[in-house]
């Protein structure tokens, strides 16, 4: 019987991991510009495809060793984690997001959820080095969206900021998306996604102890989440004298990444103080990387990775088990080998088959060019030329 639930535990917790894709799709299409929307929904099933494919051909032995677990199956155990390597990969989609070519950020894709995650995945969560010092990471602020935002970082230094981001001085200028419903949708769907990605790190419901952690941790992070949303939400209104959509809607998901390290630990009172560093942290981190020249349509890099080191450091302050040493170890080690490798493969491949598309392509749009089609034909220019 237990080994019957933990199994259903997991695949029904995975499921809700992998409906987290919706959300990353959700809120890139509505990020971006009309013009580049069907190619993102498109990159976006298509990474999830790869992701499954390549873990499952190279990554998970990596990562793991196909070594049959006592108390749930194998397959769901393999199920479980495959998402998880699926949703670092969708940080850097967002990221790149309006100029890089399509199928070389599925060549990166398969590269990077086949090998580059794994490796480091297996310094903590396989056993590894990392994990025998005492490095700890519950659910993956580090190991899955660190890392997912290193390897973005590493891809935007490379292709640079979209065409028209900056005037003739330097400065940033907006860049509306083309859909604030959507990337609203997105925002609600990646919260109830991450009760899976964070309840399921339990690993196990069956039994008083495991079923309590678990109804913990989904209070855990539903709280720390509608903190992040409030406090970014009174920073955006101080600061600015306005609430922008995408600064809402990332001070959720900053509040997310943060008690992710460690949604167990902390109570529920203090889950509201960790949200809110959150949601304070990524308002100015977009602001800052901004005017710094990375372009990210998406903030990806500030939600996942800004706030994902906040959450890191700040286990050891109630967690006995971690030290800041360690955590501190532990976050420069996995930055710096996928931001290394990451930009050695995206360096290899600008060099080669090249990285970003041609500013005829940008200026136009990826959607007539990478894939044919129009997302919203009704209200693009030249439709009725088109129907002729």
């Amino acid at each position: 019987m237990e080994y019957s639930l933990n199994t259903l535990y997991f695949l029904v917790m995975g499921t809700l991991v992998m409906w987290m894709a919706t959300g990353f799709t959700m809120l890139e299409a509505g990020s971006i510009r009309s013009k580049n929307v069907t190619e993102i929904l498109i990159k976006n099933v298509a990474l999830y495809s790869v992701a499954s494919i390549s873990f499952l051909l190279a990554g998970y032995g990596l990562m793991y060793g196909w070594n049959p677990p006592d108390d749930h199956a194998l397959w769901a155990d393999f199920f479980f984690q495959v998402v998880f390597v699926a949703t670092a990969m969708s940080v850097v989609s967002g990221a790149v997001a309006e100029r890089k070519k399509l199928w070389t950020f599925l060549l990166f894709a398969t590269i990077f959820t086949g090998l580059i995650y794994p490796i480091q995945g297996a310094w903590s969560w396989g056993g590894g080095w990392l994990s025998a010092r005492g490095f700890y990471d519950f659910a993956g602020s580090g190991i899955v969206h660190m890392a997912g935002a290193s390897a973005a970082l590493a891809g935007v230094l490379l292709l640079g900021p979209r065409i028209g981001k900056y005037d003739e001085n330097g400065l940033p200028k907006p860049i509306h998306g083309s859909n604030a419903a959507q990337v609203t949708l997105g925002t609600l769907i990646l919260w109830m996604g991450w009760f899976g990605f964070n309840g399921g790190s339990q690993l196990a419901i069956s039994g008083f102890e495991n079923a309590n952690a678990v109804a913990k941790i989904f209070v855990n992070t539903n709280t720390a989440a509608a903190s992040g949303l409030i406090f970014a939400m009174i920073l955006s209104k101080l600061w600015l004298g306005r609430v922008p959509l995408n600064a809402v809607c990332n001070g959720a998901l900053a509040g997310l990444v943060v008690i992710t390290a460690d949604p167990l630990t902390p109570s529920p009172y203090v889950s509201i103080i960790y949200g809110g560093l959150g949601g304070l942290i990524v308002p100015l981190s977009m602001s800052y990387l901004e005017r710094w020249g990375i372009d990210d349509p998406v903030g990806a890099i500030s939600v996942h990775g800004v706030a994902g080191i906040l959450g890191l450091m700040l286990v050891p302050v109630l967690n006995t088990d971690a030290s800041f040493t360690e955590q501190a170890i532990g976050t420069a080690t996995i930055f710096a080998f996928v931001f290394g490798s990451s930009y050695a493969i995206w360096f290899a491949l600008k060099n080669t088959i090249g990285i970003r598309i041609g500013r005829e392509e940008e200026l136009g749009g990826q959607d007539m060019w990478e894939t044919g089609s129009k997302a919203y034909p009704e209200f693009m220019l030249g439709q009725e030329e088109d129907q002729k």
